[in-house]
């Protein structure tokens, strides 16, 4: 199978083998953006992104092979005019006790439970993020980016990357805390809250 580097350097000559990266990204690509947005927004959001990397395809570093850090960071900055309407979106499913829609079926009913009762605290918890450690955070807990792809997503180097998502978790961690969803536990005396 083709790398996604080899099919943009051939789709310069055959547009058509861009199809290939499209293939082998939509889906997380979109999966994340729902994530994030309401699904119509997340679908023009994706379908966004696949169009301004076929536009920017001659600019694409083609040392590397994997063109996913590039994608979610296209996807990023899309998502950057929305963010307001992000936080809102975020403080309201903290008001409702959702986070995300719920799944049918009864494979881990356990899971989603626990899921819901933390959902309204962790999305207060997001909202109260800055936009950029929030980016941070989810590229790496959602779309399971590591902190060389998210550096290179986001345009920023790696030990930003790091004390970003430390922030963010601190934070995070801290809200769950005091909303009882998380227990706060010691590890080996360092002083660090670890749940």
């Amino acid at each position: 199978m083709a790398t996604d580097a080899e099919l943009i350097t051939a789709s310069l000559t055959d547009p058509e083998r861009f199809a290939g990266v499209f293939d082998h990204h939509y889906a997380v690509i979109a999966g994340f953006l729902r994530r994030r947005v309401d699904q119509s927004l997340a679908d023009e959001l994706a379908a966004e992104t696949f169009l301004r990397a076929f536009d920017g395809r001659a600019g694409y570093d083609v040392t590397r092979a994997d063109a996913r850090p590039w994608l979610f960071g296209i996807a990023t900055r899309l998502l950057a005019r929305h963010r307001r309407t992000e936080v809102r979106q975020l403080r309201a499913f903290a008001r409702a006790g959702r986070l995300v829609p719920a799944e049918h079926g009864l494979d881990d009913v356990d899971a989603r439970l626990d899921a819901a009762a933390a959902s309204p605290a962790l999305a207060s918890a997001l909202a109260e993020l800055g936009a950029t450690d929030r980016e941070v955070l989810l590229l790496f807990a959602w779309a399971d980016l590591t902190y060389e792809e998210i550096s290179l997503a986001l345009s920023v180097p790696v030990g930003t990357v790091k004390s970003r998502l430390h922030r963010a978790r601190d934070l995070v961690r801290r809200k769950l805390i005091g909303a009882a969803v998380i227990s706060p536990v010691t590890n080996g005396g360092d002083g660090v809250i670890h749940p």
